[in-house]
């Protein structure tokens, strides 16, 4: 479900940017939007009861996927989703590097071997850009909104196992759908969006889109929350890369994207790399 539902939000939040929706309101309607059907366990949880410990990182956790989520959405709005999609690939890596510091969890052979066939396999997809892999690619804006949007969401991978370790899985869903609302919604100021310009601007077939979009980002977070309660953070994230063949294949098939063969082979590779991870844990 974690799988599926990823790439599905992803096709949904470039349709709505490229109908006209402003990424960042994208972005803060459907944290608020999720933190409204939270609203019974919202009010039924004793929150003051809760350690220090899950306060702090539920924070940090919603400030990182904030911001990841925004650079994501914006990104989504200029770029390629088959490439796009590739490029998370890394973030089993920032997702390992940040978990062995914070949460111990150490990678074995098997693990590093799986990451590695992961970031060879995105080579193949990067390759099939007009820049090729080389540095040029990385000075494009979309690609340089993925890679911020890729390192706060590993970050804020780790920032959610925490708070999971200090509450609940359902507990720290909550949390994520609450705090992004508040940290996306106070990006409205910074970028001095205008709110009420912006609602006016969304159509009414543009609704059906956005429910379809927080179904869809729900059921990742939650599931996310489920696989994170239950395997270290660098090989669930490893896991999740499997969605990247989705995400080349809904590249091909909705936004009419091209080299679909060589992507599909870099995906192949990088779904390989997950299988060893998931086998050999």
């Amino acid at each position: 479900m974690r799988i599926i539902s990823n790439p599905l939000g992803n096709v949904l939040q470039k349709q709505l940017t490229v109908k006209g929706n402003h990424p960042l309101l994208v972005n803060f309607l459907t944290y608020l939007l999720l933190s409204v059907l939270c609203g019974y366990i919202l009010v039924t949880t004793s929150w003051l009861l809760l350690p220090q410990q899950f306060w702090m990182f539920a924070i940090a956790g919603g400030l990182t996927g904030a911001l990841g989520n925004g650079f994501l959405v914006k990104a989504l709005q200029k770029g390629d989703l088959s490439v796009l999609g590739p490029i998370n690939s890394y973030k089993s890596v920032v997702g390992i590097i940040v978990a062995v510091f914070l949460l111990g969890e150490l990678p074995n052979v098997w693990g590093l071997l799986g990451v590695a066939l992961i970031i060879y396999g995105s080579y193949f997809v990067l390759d099939t850009t007009a820049e090729r892999f080389s540095w040029a690619l990385f000075k494009k804006s979309e690609i340089q909104f993925r890679i911020w949007a890729m390192i706060l969401t590993a970050i804020e991978a780790v920032f959610v196992k925490k708070v999971i370790v200090a509450s609940s899985a359902t507990i720290a869903f909550v949390s994520w759908c609450c705090f992004g609302a508040l940290f996306s919604f106070l990006l409205l100021f910074v970028y001095r969006l205008p709110l009420a310009k912006e609602l006016k601007k969304i159509a009414t077939p543009d609704l059906k889109f956005y429910l379809l979009l927080i179904v869809c980002i729900g059921t990742m977070q939650f599931t996310t929350n489920y696989v994170f309660d239950r395997m270290p953070v660098g090989y669930a994230l490893s896991l999740f890369q499997l969605s990247t063949i989705l995400s080349v294949l809904f590249g091909y098939r909705l936004f009419n994207e091209a080299n679909i063969r060589k992507k599909l082979i870099g995906s192949v590779i990088m779904l390989v790399g997950s299988v060893v991870i998931i086998l050999m844990k």
